[in-house]
């Protein structure tokens, strides 16, 4: 396994090895791999060297591939956001991670504002003028982090009702694109990749970005997921290899372009981000005839666990084996430290190189989830007599709305808030399409009249739209248990009834 000490490491050496391939194409630009290592210098350069944070607020574009490799080569830890996220709900990450800057774009200046506090803005407009200087500029000594340093702060899902921010070492990061790499090999120089999945996402970092920057690949990067546009680009840019979602991939099959397009150059489509059903895997290899390599993982985890590797079986409905130097176990739900043999199910922990440091702020949480060297992930899963991993149940309350992480602890805060709402209740309900849609449950208080749309407003207004409820219910009351809590096992059954 061929890792390197840093993700800039790793561009240096692509850049060193393949300096005149494609390495991002973005509409009618195309940067090689010296281009984008003269765009990271001159980036790197402009952010400063005072360490710190750097935010980033993007849509995908040029500037959203540099910038990881940039902060990261301005020893900076980056932290990328939801371009989704209302102020509300980035006022909350910018005070807890205190940035020193934020990259913008200029469509959104105007929502993070007044949410900035004491953190610089930087416009994304100010940042591309500069790139044709950057790109004339001979080359220069492209610095390397501190590989044992913090190198990512990613926000995900928090059972409080609040985002965590999960750290991630220099070396973790690139450590777990080798990883990827031993179940998952990419041809040297020679493959294209599309890239439709958001870049601030982890996945798409993973199995994106950082998968082209390891392997000298040339990623195509569309703006935002659109049917048509994708499908055409596929035969346009040659595409070979094409990371996706259950959500994409049911999506691209109802469309009426995609029985006519050509897919012979395709020959791998991986699956991340949330569960893909039998059905849609086989309907998609029999329509494209490019087998999908399901695989597990979780932003506290770099985010690669395992993946059905493609030099050995695939297994429907498993997301494979563990990626080199990675231990994963399934033990007893009540102490966790009972390790389960073949066939029975309990939580999945696990062990590498990779794992998060911890959460930013959150010493409890940590303790919780690192335990002995472990990651508990709180999903639930059970191995076969093979060692293929299949994932069976969550133990939290997370729901996966599109591939995006939603606690409904959030959602549930958020309505408490309504002046018309007394309690509250969000659970997951499944959805052929999204994988998972939110349901909500209300009890008014006293001679309020319900309105359902005018409640998704008032929740649109605060948060990302994926987190706004697809439906939400008036109860007379909640289901309670005999300790007086919520019951959401009786709503869950009743939301799949």
């Amino acid at each position: 396994m061929r890792a390197h000490a840093s993700i800039v490491a790793m561009l240096e050496a692509t850049a060193g090895e393949f300096p005149r391939h494609a390495a991002v194409v973005f509409g009618d630009t195309t940067w090689t791999y010296a281009d984008l290592r003269r765009i990271v210098v001159g980036l790197a350069r402009y952010l400063g060297s005072g360490g710190g944070r750097i935010a980033t607020l993007l849509p995908n574009s040029l500037l959203a591939c540099a910038t990881p490799y940039a902060a990261a080569a301005a020893g900076a830890q980056l932290v990328p956001l939801n371009p989704l996220y209302t102020a509300r709900e980035l006022e909350y990450m910018l005070r807890d991670a205190a940035p020193r800057l934020l990259v913008v774009d200029d469509a959104l200046v105007e929502r993070v504002q007044p949410v900035l506090g004491d953190c610089t803005l930087l416009r994304a407009s100010e940042l591309a003028a500069r790139f044709p200087a950057w790109l004339a500029q001979d080359d220069e000594a492209l610095l390397l982090p501190d590989p044992d340093g913090e190198g990512l702060l990613q926000y995900t899902g928090g059972s409080s009702g609040f985002p965590k921010g999960v750290i991630l070492t220099h070396r973790a990061l690139a450590t777990n694109v080798a990883q990827r790499d031993s179940l998952l090999p990419v041809a040297p120089g020679g493959e294209r990749v599309l890239c439709v999945m958001p870049l601030f996402h982890s996945y798409a970092m993973a199995m994106g970005l950082f998968l082209c920057g390891h392997s000298g690949s040339t990623l195509v990067v569309q703006p935002g997921y659109h049917p048509e546009r994708l499908l055409e680009a596929i035969v346009r840019e040659r595409i070979t290899i094409f990371p996706g979602s259950p959500t994409i991939f049911t999506g691209l099959m109802q469309h009426a372009a995609f029985a006519h397009t050509d897919w012979s150059r395709v020959h791998t489509c991986y699956s991340g981000s949330a569960a893909l059903s039998r059905e849609t895997l086989e309907r998609w290899q029999s329509a494209t005839g490019a087998p999908i390599y399901e695989g597990y993982g979780q932003t506290e985890a770099g985010p690669v666990l395992s993946f059905n590797p493609a030099r050995g079986p695939v297994k429907v409905g498993s997301v494979g084996v563990a990626v080199a130097d990675t231990e994963l176990q399934v033990v007893d739900l009540e102490e966790g430290t009972r390790v389960l043999p073949a066939g029975e199910r309990g939580e999945i922990r696990a062990r590498g190189p990779q794992l998060m440091r911890g959460y930013l702020n959150l010493p409890a949480e940590t303790a919780e989830a690192l335990r002995d060297g472990w990651l508990y992930t709180g999903d639930i899963g059970e191995f076969d007599a093979d060692g293929y991993l299949y994932i069976r149940d969550r133990k939290k309350d997370l729901v996966i709305v599109g591939g995006y992480n939603v606690y409904p602890r959030e959602v549930e805060e958020v309505l408490f808030t309504h002046p018309d709402v007394a309690e509250a209740a969000v659970v997951g309900q499944p959805d052929a399409y999204r994988g998972e849609i939110l349901r909500a449950f209300v009890v008014l208080r006293p001679e309020r009249a319900f309105d359902e749309e005018a409640l998704k407003a008032f929740c649109a207004e605060r948060l990302a739209r994926y987190k706004v409820p697809a439906r939400i219910e008036a109860l007379e009351a909640l289901p309670k248990t005999s300790v007086n809590k919520t019951d959401k096992k009786v709503l869950k059954a009743r939301v799949r009834a």
